[in-house]
């Protein structure tokens, strides 16, 4: 007899992290790198999204250079499971760099056998460094939709970034059209609604610190339920 796995339920609720990255380099407007998914997508087709992606399994044994800055790993673990924060974080720096082939890390060797998702980060030299990201938002989709997920999105500033920020080279074929959009235009690109409110927290959170620390509280859009609940992480 041979056994078979049940099929993969894509509507499960799933965990996830984006990022946002911010170019801020005093030639113009402050900027945020964002790409198009592609037309054939199952979720979000065609629009215009931040690198990010659902948490895999190896995301929880990734080590890193410098960790995720404890108020943030407290937020991120509040109403989740334990260890969850460097997993979430660990899945936004692999996110960016497999999406965009950025590297937001410090020259080390890895402790252990590096992950396949990781080798190409690793052979430049590199260990992922958390230090530097900020979770400020957190948005559950709503029931009905084709894909589920719990996503985290998480700030940088691009000057952490290693190496040339146009250079997308190494990037897979996730995205499409990456570039760096000035704020005040990248609301009006063709945008899931929560990106557009994403966008619209950034823009008031950057008014109000410049240097991108941990925000007072964390917006949180809850679906989980039958209705719809909007909520601060922090207060």
């Amino acid at each position: 007899m041979t056994d078979t796995k049940p099929p993969e339920d894509k509507t499960a609720l799933r965990d996830a992290a984006s990022v946002i990255v911010l170019r801020r380099d005093g030639t113009t407007a402050p900027r945020v790198l964002m790409g198009q998914r592609g037309a054939g997508a199952a979720f979000m087709p065609s629009k215009y999204v931040f690198p990010g992606g659902a948490l895999d399994a190896t995301d929880w044994e990734v080590p890193f250079a410098s960790p995720l800055p404890a108020p943030d790993h407290t937020r991120l673990e509040a109403d989740a499971p334990r260890g969850i924060g460097a997993a979430l974080a660990a899945a936004a720096l692999r996110e960016l760099w497999e999406e965009t082939g950025l590297v937001l890390g410090e020259k080390n060797a890895w402790p252990g056998a590096v992950p396949a998702d990781w080798q190409g980060f690793a052979d430049l030299g590199f260990l992922p460094s958390a230090a530097d990201l900020r979770f400020v938002f957190r948005a559950i989709t709503p029931p009905g939709r084709p894909r589920r997920f719990d996503a985290r999105f998480f700030l940088i500033d691009a000057d952490a970034i290693q190496g040339d920020l146009d250079d997308f080279s190494r990037a897979c074929d996730e995205l499409s059209h990456l570039h760096w959009v000035p704020l005040p235009e990248a609301r009006a690109l063709n945008l899931p609604f929560i990106t557009e409110v994403v966008l619209a927290e950034i823009a008031a959170l950057i008014t109000t610190d410049h240097a991108l620390g941990a925000p007072h509280s964390v917006p949180f859009f809850d679906n989980r339920g039958p209705r719809s609940e909007f909520r601060r992480i922090g207060l």
